[in-house]
């Protein structure tokens, strides 16, 4: 039988080599052990392994069992990797292979006669290879770690082949090192033009823990690379594929809730302690000491493919959520982040702090920036379309067109779940309840009425955008918590003279308030839209105040304070009134009409004072 098995395993290696290591897994590792029961001196049943004559005895039905297995196992039709896969399907003469084997199965022959022969290959081979790919004669490079030291794969302008490189990450394993030294070899100086980085991973959800490993590294590699982040990562990774983050903490511990709640379909608590062998409740229910998402991703490596997708689903939902919320509130830590326009120039620089003792200064600067548009094409909205819960909508009051696709639900304080949905713009996007639709003026509308208006508000379009950035830069610890600390973001830019900033991004609002007497006077259209994002409360003359109300849902600009001989002359300005809870209020439009109304109110009574809440 020894003899048997070790032919088998001969030909399972020049079959797949996986074949070979599972085959050599069942005749080391099979438990053949016979055991006999006995009762100890306390009276304890229990069992031992037998022996004759000092050497262990063996189960004869474990081993028929395990014999059965392996020549099972060892019928079954061999499944080649990846490397194999490629070579036999586009063949030698367009792969070129830069590994450490000394020897491959190859495709010999066409249609039935194809036969897969053993191919030995030559110490130079990679030389070979090498040289092959980088004068065009290869169209396709295949390197793995013993090819990834040493040489390089990129469009070098002194090479033949300066073909734009799409670099696929194939099985990177744990070591993030590894992976950017893999990634190193087609990206480099003197090239005609950079890779496209491709990752690659299965649809097995666990096989994103893989990814996750290095996505961690190379973001703790970026923070130690002058802070930031996309240069550990080479922009390879999104927020969301780290899944060892503050965020994915705090997404598992929603889902270990939601688990024993029983919220998660497909999974109950029962099923899900059974599959992972993970215990989330002690007699008080549910555990105050979970275990850590560490220990829940290598659990998910060994469970079912279906039992996988649906913990992963669930665990990657609440994961981007946090994440967009954290993004959206302007709190997420992406590190020394670099602003890109066509123009930034630096029109006023003041001197906001002189450090004592060495002299150092802080200023606050205020820089002109032009943006270019890109707004979305209309075949670009109508490609929306594929998705069949997709609908054209066009606002009934202002006449502007919309996409309105599903977005990710979000789970509110008390553990219920919000429907949300996004609305497509021409120069942006925005998420919003679903529950807040019924309230708005949207409408659905057909293919020709979205088209009529979208290709108008297109024509409206300039093709730059003008705007105002305020950047506290130079010296900025000892004021850091005098500047807004729900905005920690930290830019930089370079203006058009070539002049370099680092510092703090602040709203209008803050610089309004900072300054005093001094303060930029604010257009109504900064007004407006730093009160409608909830930045900023402005008070004006006559006791009058402008902020942010949440009703039915929907975020509205409301004007507090006004008196009884007022409200016509401010209704008949634009605003329009409600009574909620028996009581009047009067509220400012949200759309390009408000913008109007305001600055008629402003023309009246201008701003006494800003209140900053924060943010940019």
């Amino acid at each position: 039988m020894k003899h048997h098995i070790n032919d088998m395993k001969r030909r399972a290696l020049h079959n797949a080599d996986a074949a070979y290591y599972v085959l050599d897994y069942l005749a080391h590792s099979f438990p053949v052990q016979l055991y006999e029961p006995f009762t100890d001196s306390e009276g304890n049943l229990s069992s031992r392994p037998v022996t004759r004559d000092g050497q262990p005895v063996e189960c004869r039905e474990a081993v028929r069992r395990r014999d059965a297995l392996i020549e099972k196992l060892a019928s079954l039709p061999p499944v080649p990797g990846a490397l194999d896969q490629i070579i036999q399907r586009f063949g030698t003469d367009l792969v070129a292979e830069v590994t450490g084997r000394s020897r491959r199965i190859v495709r010999k022959g066409e249609g039935h006669s194809a036969r897969l022969v053993v191919e030995n290959r030559a110490g130079a081979a990679n030389l070979t290879e090498t040289q092959a790919f980088m004068d065009d004669q290869k169209r396709i490079l295949i390197f793995s770690d013993a090819g990834g030291t040493g040489r390089s794969y990129h469009a070098d302008l002194g090479a033949k082949n300066q073909r734009l490189r799409v670099h696929y990450l194939l099985e990177p394993g744990w070591k993030a090192d590894a992976a950017i030294q893999g990634l190193g070899r087609t990206n480099r100086t003197n090239q005609a033009q950079p890779p496209l980085f491709r990752p690659v991973a299965t649809d097995v959800k666990a096989e994103k823990r893989f990814l996750s490993t290095i996505a961690r590294r190379l973001d703790t590699l970026g923070a130690i690379t002058r802070g930031q982040r996309q240069t550990g990562g080479q922009g390879l990774f999104r927020p969301e594929d780290n899944l060892e983050s503050p965020y994915a903490r705090d997404a598992l511990r929603q889902l270990y809730r939601r688990i024993y709640r029983g919220d998660l379909a497909g999974c109950s608590l029962g099923a899900f302690e059974d599959a992972t062998g993970l215990s989330l409740t002690d007699d008080n229910g549910l555990k105050d000491d979970l275990p850590p998402v560490t220990t829940f991703l290598n659990r998910l490596l060994a469970l079912k493919i279906d039992m996988q997708a649906v913990l992963f689903a669930g665990f990657e939902e609440l994961l981007n959520q946090r994440i967009e919320g954290a993004i959206a509130a302007g709190v997420y830590d992406l590190g020394l982040e670099t602003l890109r326009a066509e123009s930034f120039r630096v029109t006023d620089a003041q001197v906001i702090y002189t450090h004592p003792g060495s002299g150092a200064e802080t200023q606050l600067l205020t820089i002109a920036e032009k943006r270019r548009n890109t707004p979305t094409s209309l075949a670009d909205a109508l490609d929306w379309l594929d998705d069949p819960k997709a609908r054209l909508l066009v606002n009934s009051r202002s006449g502007r067109a919309a996409v309105q696709v599903p977005a990710t639900s979000h789970m509110l304080d008390d553990g219920t779940i919000e429907p949300r949905l996004r609305l497509i713009r021409p120069l942006d996007a925005s998420t919003v309840p679903a529950k807040v639709m019924e309230d708005t003026h949207w409408l659905e509308a057909d293919r020709a009425a979205f088209t009529a208006a979208w290709t108008a508000e297109l024509a409206e379009v300039p093709e730059f955008s003008d705007s105002t950035l305020h950047i506290v830069a130079g010296l900025l610890l000892p004021i850091w918590k005098q500047l807004p600390q729900d905005e920690t973001r930290v830019y930089r830019l370079q203006t058009d003279d070539g002049q370099r900033i680092i510092g703090r991004r602040v709203s209008p609002a803050w610089v309004a308030t900072t300054l005093a007497d001094d303060a930029p006077k604010l257009s109504a259209a900064q007004v407006h839209a730093l009160v409608l994002e909830g930045k900023t409360v402005v008070r004006l003359s006559e006791g009058m105040e402008l902020h942010r109300s949440r009703v039915m849902g929907a975020n509205r600009i409301e004007l507090s304070g006004f008196s009884e001989a007022a409200k016509d002359r401010l209704k008949a300005d634009g605003f329009f009134s409600e009574i909620i809870s028996w009581k009047l209020r009067l509220f400012c439009p949200t759309d390009a009409d408000g913008v109007e109304i305001l600055d008629r109110l402003l023309a009246r009574c201008p701003v006494a004072r800003l209140h900053d809440r924060g943010g940019c």
